[in-house]
């Protein structure tokens, strides 16, 4: 493959992809015919949307390399993330990042926070001596707004859900990642503490220039960090566009759904007012011809 041809191939690619899990009655279509891009430059921030068991994580983890597509491609530069070598593997690794959401679970308690960023300086080669990994491990933590002296040397349980997030997001700082994918990263925080996150998030994008693929089912989140923002209903792609244009103009009645279901900050407007009935959604689709993308 040519340099220019290099240049013209997305960095990572889920291209027509079809998930289904199960046989015969139990068969469920988790993606159906997905397709998402994310260059290389310029950096990127795409949410996907979507209640639960819409396909978001399913798409999420096609990305990632841990879901095979059942068909269709998920591809990093080019080459399927499935048949990748090991020294390819290695550098997909470095390029393609994770946060996921539960914030303890990912940890193993029996090993200090330390280990996470030592494992993560051996394993990539980071550092070439003590000096340098203290170094490393000091800026990567002053970066997500977090003191050293405050985490390192403490367990898990010892950090607040926020502050095992953020490091979390430190590990990935450290490897300087073309690609984060955030699965309902913040969705098991307190709300100032989301905020915080997304706005690290803009950071690396604006600072090092790191795209984001944010999985998440709260809109308001979405339009919080901007960019773009692709709907995802029963495995489909439903509607995709810019944030403002997304929620200030959505198209497709699910969309609509999703909006109408954000809570009103007027504690006098009762929640039930705000919530479209399931068969009002299910008939708005019908009309609407079924479950299609409605691309901007």
């Amino acid at each position: 493959m040519t340099a220019q041809s290099t240049a013209q191939v997305p960095l990572l690619e889920l291209r027509n992809v079809t998930t289904v899990f199960g046989q015969g009655s139990g068969r469920t279509v988790a993606n159906d015919n997905v397709t998402i891009q994310i260059e290389e430059s310029p950096p990127r921030l795409l949410s996907i949307v979507g209640e639960s068991g819409s396909g978001k994580t399913t798409a999420a983890r096609s990305l990632l390399g841990l879901q095979p597509p059942t068909s269709g491609q998920a591809l990093w530069r080019g080459r399927d993330i499935y048949k990748l070598h090991r020294q390819e593997k290695h550098q997909f690794r470095r390029e393609v990042q994770a946060v996921f959401q539960d914030p303890y679970g990912i940890y193993n308690p029996f090993y200090k926070i330390n280990r996470v960023f030592d494992m993560t300086i051996k394993k990539f080669d980071l550092a070439k001596g003590r000096i340098e990994r203290i170094e490393l491990i000091d800026e990567a933590l002053k970066a997500v707004n977090l003191r050293p002296p405050d985490v390192l040397g403490r367990y898990p349980h010892q950090l607040s859900g926020g502050e095992r997030q953020r490091v979390m997001l430190a590990r990935a700082y450290l490897l300087k990642p073309k690609v984060i994918v955030a699965d309902e990263a913040i969705s098991m925080l307190d709300v100032a503490v989301r905020a915080v996150i997304m706005n690290i998030l803009l950071d690396f994008k604006e600072r090092l220039g790191i795209s984001t693929v944010f999985i998440t089912h709260d809109l308001s989140a979405a339009y919080y960090l901007g960019g773009e923002i692709m709907v995802m209903q029963r495995g489909k792609t439903v509607e995709t566009g810019t944030s403002v244009g997304v929620m200030e103009n959505p198209r497709h009645p699910y969309t609509r759904l999703l909006l109408e279901s954000i809570p009103s900050p007027d504690p006098d407007k009762r929640w039930e007012d705000r919530s479209a009935p399931v068969e009002e959604l299910e008939q708005a689709i019908v009309e609407a011809g079924g479950v299609e993308a409605i691309p901007r």
